[in-house]
């Protein structure tokens, strides 16, 4: 006889203690979706949600919910979550109940990243797309590494009603679909160094030979980390997010784990020259902010910076060291492209998620907020 077919789950709140514990039974989920996260993202509405199998708590997510001007209608946007199985070949037992209960929060749609990597490209093969004049993105190379289960949960999605958004959308809180990452399991300092192209390791050399200190930093540090990097803003033509924000994002994330968050500053002769942010979940660590001085840019403290960060990684058990976003562009005129060569300076990989995807509950109101979204 073959064994019956699991049963429904059901979804309902789940306190912020609760919801950690689980975090802390997995190998990592995204810092995204901690419960802290809840209290960076203060514009939104947060809630901690569990999938139950009976009495067992065998999934988990952070809800984020953004309302409508004038209207008491929200919505609901899980980034780079839920923390389900994705495996599951009935994902509807995940997501129908998931979609009920935001519904009854008065959700009209919603958003949502699978942590499911589709496909992986190896430094040498995007170093080798980028010299290539006919291939323009990342998506024309064929990858190292494909993944089937993500072409099953991208089936069984479309199946459900969802759809995927397009790169370009204008979603102001967004994640991206291709990241770098380098791969730390099962190896040492020497092997990730040996596995750095030339550049990265003369600017590491250099870097030390000149002198450059790279220390961890306390919250008193965040206007100076701040500093540096309103000007790095200036320089590169992005908008900077207020110091209220880092010091917020500090407080929370420290709150839940001490280490969740580092400040890294890099000094040489007593001037700072880079500053950093690192986020860490269990084994997965993420390179999330940085900043750096036009100044004194010959003693290469943003390397010095990223080695310390990788090594302190490291010992901290991760196998995972996440660069975070990077474009599709590998096109040696797009501006851009600048971004991936000083990562795939690293000798890690280019990482295709399954990107962000959109389910409607209330179709008239969807399409307003979406429209809204893209005029803006």
């Amino acid at each position: 006889m073959s064994a019956p077919p699991p049963g429904p789950l059901g979804v309902r709140p789940i306190s912020a203690s609760e919801h950690l514990d689980f975090i802390r039974s997995r190998a990592s989920v995204s810092f995204l979706q901690t419960p802290a996260w809840a209290a960076v993202k203060s514009e939104w509405r947060g809630e901690s949600i569990g999938w139950f199998d009976g009495s067992t708590l065998v999934g988990a997510a952070l809800v984020l919910y953004r309302q409508l001007p004038r209207v008491k209608r929200f919505l609901a946007y899980l980034p780079e979550g839920p923390d389900i199985d994705w495996t599951d070949p009935d994902l509807g037992r995940w997501l129908t109940p998931l979609a009920a209960h935001l519904k009854s929060q008065g959700a009209f749609g919603i958003r949502m990243g699978p942590q499911v990597v589709a496909r992986r490209w190896h430094a040498a093969t995007i170093k080798q797309a980028i010299a290539d004049p006919v291939l323009q993105r990342l998506s024309d190379v064929p990858a190292d590494d494909s993944d089937a289960t993500a072409l099953t949960v991208t089936t069984a999605l479309s199946g459900l009603g969802w759809k995927e958004i397009p790169i370009d959308d204008g979603f102001s809180a967004g994640q991206p679909k291709f990241n770098f990452q380098i791969p730390l399991g099962g190896r040492d300092e020497q092997d990730v160094l040996a596995g750095m192209n030339q550049q990265w390791r003369r600017n590491i050399k250099k870097a030390a030979k000149s002198g450059v200190e790279v220390t961890r930093g306390e919250r008193g540090d965040l206007a100076e980390f701040h500093r540096v990097y309103a000007e790095t803003a200036d320089r590169d033509h992005f908008t900077p997010r207020p110091l209220s924000y880092f010091e917020r994002m500090w407080d929370a994330l420290t709150a839940e784990e001490p280490d969740r968050l580092v400040l890294y500053l890099a000094r040489h002769e007593g001037d700072l020259v880079a500053a950093t942010t690192m986020v860490r979940v269990g084994a997965h660590a993420w390179y999330s902010y940085g900043a750096s001085t036009t100044a004194k840019r010959d003693v290469r403290g943003s390397n010095a910076i990223q080695w310390q960060m990788i090594r302190d990684a490291m010992a901290a058990g991760a196998t995972v060291y996440d660069m975070r976003g990077i474009t599709e562009t590998l096109d040696p005129d797009d501006s851009h492209v600048g971004l991936i060569q000083f990562k795939v300076g690293t000798g890690g990989e280019a990482v295709e998620y399954l990107g962000e995807w959109d389910l409607p509950l209330n179709r008239a109101l969807h399409l307003g907020f979406t429209t809204y979204l893209k005029r803006r």
